[in-house]
């Protein structure tokens, strides 16, 4: 326990919550870093410092995105500019952010509605709702008929992770806007130019992948399309262990919304070492926007501290390199983007990190290979007669 004299030490050293009054002709990152001086404002203030580090500290940026964030054009605000400055590396998102992505490309609008207009009247008028936004049923059935054509292509016609399944997605969905003319891009296709990996750790759960089920039902070996689970779980491990070993990088992840895109992208580093026994450190920053309660134990508001305990986040980072900001992505994160992009310095060369995937699986394969001796033990359990695991010592 700190002694009484460090404490107040440290707090006559701290800064005064004092903010500057508001003219109007501050600059976007003056209002932040003046006029944010406590609660859910000092969070905000605390993640913008921590993004701008990441990009000064010339980190790889590993970014989650949860839910359906692409429906009310979070890509087009903020993540796709974000990737043109070279700013993010690597995403990890749910399958529906890349289905309801295309939507718009083919020429769809989704519109906003009221939530409290009456589910079983927009059900009779076939229109879908996601809470205050809503589309005609007709735009699943064609986005259906797209991902269908397009994965019925030669090239998709192999075993693959997620990675890149996105990636050969989103080489025909640029292929698409180009032949439309399709002005704003979709996150699939800046990814696949900008060399970002997408991963999608729950592939099973979205549309993408309900239509591969059908394929595979109705073309039967035909369709030869399947994801590798388990080469996409080394993967994550993989880029990571590709960024700390061989390109020598800090490693900083931007959490938007909690949900399995979180975990997938944190569990790379006790993959790592826990299990694999190759050393690492955890992310050096963790920056997270969630609206769950931190004491309810879901993962979705696991704060970095919790997550060191796990091995996901190093000791700095949980000391000077983190923030729980307890808020909505939609309402926070463009103003952060906004203030962030009107520094001409923030921004980094592209890492480009799918374009090195199959040599970070090989070393990561050769680093295991080189414990494979220390691993030995783990391989097996010592079980007494009945099958039951041995009771641990006290």
């Amino acid at each position: 326990m700190a002694k009484r004299s460090d404490l107040r030490h440290e707090f006559t050293r701290a800064r005064e919550a004092r903010p500057r009054a508001i003219t109007g002709k501050e600059r976007p990152q003056d209002v932040i870093l003046g006029a944010f001086p406590a609660y859910v404002g000092r969070q905000e203030r605390t993640a913008f410092e921590l993004m701008k580090r990441s990009v000064a500290d010339d980190a790889a940026v590993f970014l989650t995105l949860s839910g359906a964030m692409t429906p009310a054009g979070l890509h087009q605000s903020c993540l796709i500019p974000l990737l043109e400055r070279g700013i993010i590396d690597c995403i990890t998102t749910t399958g529906a952010n890349l289905y309801h992505d295309a939507h718009r490309v083919i020429g769809h609008r989704i519109r906003e509605i009221d939530p409290n207009a009456g589910d079983l009247a927009l059900r009779l008028a076939r229109i879908i709702r996601i809470y205050d936004l809503g589309f005609d049923e007709d735009v699943l059935l064609e986005t259906d008929k797209l991902f269908s054509a397009l994965l019925q292509k030669p090239a998709f016609q192999k075993r693959m992770t997620t990675p890149e399944l996105h990636w050969l997605l989103g080489r025909e969905m640029w292929a698409i806007e180009r032949a439309l003319g399709v002005k704003e891009p979709s996150l699939l296709s800046v990814a696949y130019r900008l060399g970002v990996p997408i991963f999608v750790g729950a592939v099973q759960d979205g549309s993408i992948f309900l239509n591969i089920v059908k394929l595979r039902r109705l073309l039967g070996d035909a369709f030869k399309l399947e994801i590798d689970v388990n080469d996409d779980v080394f993967e994550m491990g993989a880029v990571q262990h590709h960024c700390f070993a061989t390109l020598k990088k800090p490693m900083a992840i931007w959490i938007l919304g909690g949900g399995v895109p979180k975990n997938y992208t944190l569990q790379g580093e006790p993959l790592l070492d826990q299990i694999l026994g190759v050393p690492t450190h955890g992310f050096d920053i963790d920056v997270q926007f969630c609206v769950d309660p931190v004491d309810n134990g879901a993962l979705s508001s696991c704060p970095a501290g919790e997550g060191h305990t796990w091995g996901k986040v190093s000791a700095e980072s949980v000391a000077r390199g983190s923030v729980y900001c307890h808020t909505d992505v939609t309402a926070v994160f463009p103003w952060l983007t906004y203030a962030l992009l009107s520094d001409p310095a923030m921004k980094k060369a592209p890492l480009r990190l799918f374009d090195d995937r199959t040599t970070a699986v090989a070393n990561l394969d050769r680093a295991v290979q080189k414990r494979r001796a220390k691993l030995a033990p783990t391989l097996h359990y010592d079980l007494p007669k009945g099958g039951r695991p041995r009771r641990a010592k006290r």
